[in-house]
């Protein structure tokens, strides 16, 4: 069975990041073989795993001679033809990052099937693919380099076997890729903030409208139970799986280039809760909001 692909989104700053790889740790954790893709174009899923600057994978884009290699477009070349569909089946296993997952309190989970599990002796199989974004001023996907990036989301997403979750980027431009219809869940990270409530609701339509199924939400930063309250009545038909709250120790991990999974542990017990219901309502292929 081909293995689950989860997009995770939201608008900036609401620490999207932070949750792709705590999820990505927690299911590595339970035995699932995950490939973690950064495909924002402030690529910092790598500072989410703990892992050194120096380090840190270069992302895909920022490979000129690699791009022109596998598109046929000379490097930096503008107005010139270039393939639509480049080879890239082979650049995942090239390029990622094998990551040492952060030790974690033990939470119990349910006995979990509905995607591949590795084999005890490759447990923790956790790897970081970088693939950034296209980021300068009128570059679209009509390029080289759009063309290249798509292609690889395209691959990752409806022919890799594995857990694939995706750090996409803060905003709604990533919904009229073709490759998202592969996914099986997006998951929103939503703060207590009407733009942030706004942004998950504008990109939880466009989703549905994509045709996918499961359109669920993470309430993060909630200081107190008024504020849960209030983005589950604004939230529109989207399963809030689970809410995190506000930690102060979270966000000195993230300012130290520290794995969160080491951070707090009542925030990694409330995350852990999380996936258990998104793994529970994408194997059941419902969506309804998951009580609080």
């Amino acid at each position: 069975m081909q293995g689950l692909k989860i997009a995770i989104g939201g608008k900036g700053g609401v620490g999207k990041t932070t949750v792709c790889a705590g999820l990505a740790q927690l299911f590595a954790k339970s035995g699932f073989d995950v490939l973690a893709i950064d495909a924002d174009p402030n690529a910092n899923l790598a500072s989410a795993f703990g892992i050194p600057a120096e380090t840190s994978p270069v992302p895909l884009i920022k490979m000129k001679e690699l791009i022109a290699e596998r598109t046929g477009a000379s490097k930096d070349a503008v107005g010139v033809y270039f393939r639509l569909n480049p080879k890239v089946n082979d650049l995942p296993q090239q390029h990622w990052l094998d990551v040492a997952c952060s030790e974690r309190p033990v939470v119990s989970e349910p006995v979990l099937s509905v995607v591949e599990r590795v084999e005890p002796s490759r447990r923790d199989g956790l790897k970081l693919l970088v693939l950034g974004a296209i980021t300068q001023a009128g570059a679209g996907c009509a390029c080289p380099e759009g063309a290249f990036l798509k292609a690889l989301l395209t691959h990752t997403i409806l022919q890799r076997r594995e857990l694939v979750l995706v750090d996409l980027a803060a905003g709604v431009e990533f919904m009229g890729r073709a490759s998202v219809q592969g996914i099986d869940a997006l998951v929103l990270v939503v703060e207590p903030g009407g733009r942030s409530i706004e942004t998950a609701n504008n990109l939880a339509k466009m989703a549905r409208e994509l045709g996918i199924k499961n359109v669920t939400a993470i309430a993060n930063k909630i200081t107190e139970r008024s504020q849960e309250d209030l983005i589950r009545s604004e939230l529109k038909d989207v399963a809030l799986l689970g809410v995190l709250p506000y930690s102060p120790s979270v966000q000195q991990a993230d300012l130290q280039r520290a794995s969160v999974m080491k951070a707090d542990a009542q925030f990694v017990e409330q995350l852990q809760k999380a996936k258990n219901a998104l793994t529970d309502l994408i194997g059941l292929g419902v969506c309804s909001e998951v009580d609080g």
